[in-house]
This record gives structure tokens, C-alpha cells and sequence, in this order.
């Protein structure tokens, strides 16, 4: 049996003592050690944590999706509960992510660096390995195919890089694949280089088909024409549980309750359990 639960989400659910933010973080109990998938932005992960009735000091793995505040922030509230871990990332985590705006630029990225986890005793592990298995039937996936040219990246997202910015093609992205008997639960953090292709690929590398998909989409800016394409797609492919959220967008989430019981609101709080 498998436990996913939604420690921190933007959206408040049943549990209003619970701490909801801008961002995501999931606890994986796989029956072992329990891994932690993303952190949310701030200490509500360490809070919330206590009132779930989740151990904390159990995680022995957390991965990071990728480098922006939303996913990351976290990180130093969970290491003064719990420094026992190995931090799995994507290659080029730590590069300078910003926004820009106009001629401006605002930092997105993490409030620590490799140092700071080195001085912490934290292991860190890159994922430089298409599939890389984490666990018993966990596995990381990273380096996606990007085949369907409707998802593009906002050219607001940019790296700094060499005194400039250049355009962010969020290289650094991961994702969670976590094989059940009905197929895969995917867990995605915003899912930059696109949902669809993010999806095809852990289809193609693992040979089992998507059983349910939890996270961010990053649908809040896509266009109207790839927004009908990735609703399209989701339906066809006969996902059973659909649980897109954090920045999935209103849009596409009203859209998505047209999917009746497969859609999942996955907010704050929220418990799935996979036989």
C-alpha cells in the first residue's frame, strides 16, 4: 500500500488549522522509509506535518522538482527537524532563476545552496540519468522528450548566467514515477517542460501505463488552443485520478470538474491511498 498526502498546497482544504500557501509538497509512505517530494515555500510543511500526524524524521529522501522558492523554501524548516536525508535534485538545480518583468528581474530561485548543505551533513544526489530508481518501484525521470510543440515555456522564466539572463528551459526539472498494480502514480511539481510530455515520456521509459497524476501542470499560462490539446489528452488516456493543482490555473481547474470522480482536488491535507 502506498500513502500519498498533500502536506501543503495553495488551496485550504476540510482541515482549516492547516497552513495552506502558494507551492506544493507531497509525503510518500511507501510502508518504508517515507520519502518527501517537494517542500512548499516556508515552515507550513513542518507545521502541518505535526497536525497530519506525519513523521518528519522518518524521510531518509527528498526530492526537489526544481529550483523555484514555491518548492524548495521549505528546505531549512524540514533540515532543523530532520538533516538525515539525501536530497535528490535535477542537474543544474542551483542555477539563478528569475522572472522577468519588463526591464526588471526578481529572483524565483532557492534560499540555499550546496555549501549550505554540505555544512548541514545533507548527501546530494544529482538525477543526471533519464530513470533513476530511488526505491523499490520509485523512481525519479528527468531529461523529458519534448514532442508536443502546443507546451512552450513562458519566456518570462530566465536563468542567470555569465553577468546576463538567458531563457530558462528548466533542464533541472524532475518528476516522481511510482509503480502501482493498476500503473503509475506520477507526481509532478509544475511540470515546466509540459505535462504531456512529461507523462509520454515516463510512459515510454517504464513500459506501464498512468494510473493518476498529482501536482502542478502549469496550465495557468498556457493558450486556449493548448489548454483544449493537454484537456483532450488527460481524458483520452484514460487517467483514473486526476489531481492537478498548485499551478494548474481556475481555468483549466473548472474545465478539469467536468471529469466528474477522476478529478481530484488534491489541496491541503489531501490523502490518497494506492492499493
Amino acid at each position: 500500500m502506498i500513502e500519498i498526502t498533500t502536506i501543503v498546497e495553495n488551496s485550504p482544504g476540510e482541515h482549516k488549522a492547516l497552513r495552506h500557501e502558494h507551492g506544493i509538497s507531497f509525503f510518500i509512505d511507501t510502508g518504508d522509509d517515507p520519502l518527501l517530494f517537494d517542500t512548499g515555500q516556508s515552515d507550513a510543511l513542518v507545521h502541518n506535518a505535526v497536525l497530519l500526524h506525519l513523521d518528519l524524521k522518518r524521510i531518509r529522501r527528498v526530492v526537489l522538482s526544481h529550483g523555484h522558492y514555491d518548492h524548495t523554501g521549505g528546505m531549512r524548516a524540514l533540515v532543523a527537524e530532520n538533516a538525515d536525508f539525501d536530497l535528490i535534485t535535477g542537474k543544474g538545480f542551483f542555477a539563478g532563476k528569475y522572472a522577468q518583468i519588463g526591464a526588471a528581474h526578481e529572483y524565483l530561485g532557492n534560499d540555499f545552496d550546496a555549501d549550505w548543505l554540505a555544512a548541514a551533513g545533507i548527501a546530494h544526489i544529482t538525477a543526471d540519468q533519464p530513470v533513476q530508481e530511488i526505491a523499490p518501484g520509485v523512481h525519479v525521470i528527468t531529461q523529458f522528450s519534448r514532442t508536443h510543440a502546443d507546451e512552450v515555456i513562458s519566456p518570462r522564466f530566465v536563468l542567470r548566467r555569465n553577468g546576463g539572463f538567458v531563457a530558462d528551459d528548466f533542464a533541472d526539472e524532475v518528476m516522481v514515477a511510482i509503480e502501482t498494480p493498476r500503473g503509475i502514480v506520477a507526481l509532478v511539481g509544475c511540470s515546466h517542460p509540459g505535462i504531456k510530455n512529461m507523462l509520454d515520456t515516463t510512459v515510454e521509459r517504464l513500459g506501464r501505463p498512468i494510473h493518476a497524476v498529482l501536482g502542478g501542470t502549469h496550465l495557468i499560462e498556457a493558450s486556449p488552443e493548448s489548454l483544449a490539446l493537454t484537456l483532450a489528452y488527460l481524458d483520452q488516456k484514460d487517467i483514473e485520478i486526476i489531481g492537478a493543482s498548485h499551478c494548474t490555473g481556475p481555468v483549466a481547474v473548472e474545465h478539469l470538474t467536468g471529469f466528474g470522480e477522476r478529478y481530484n482536488p488534491n489541496r491541503t491535507g489531501t490523502s490518497l491511498v494506492f492499493d
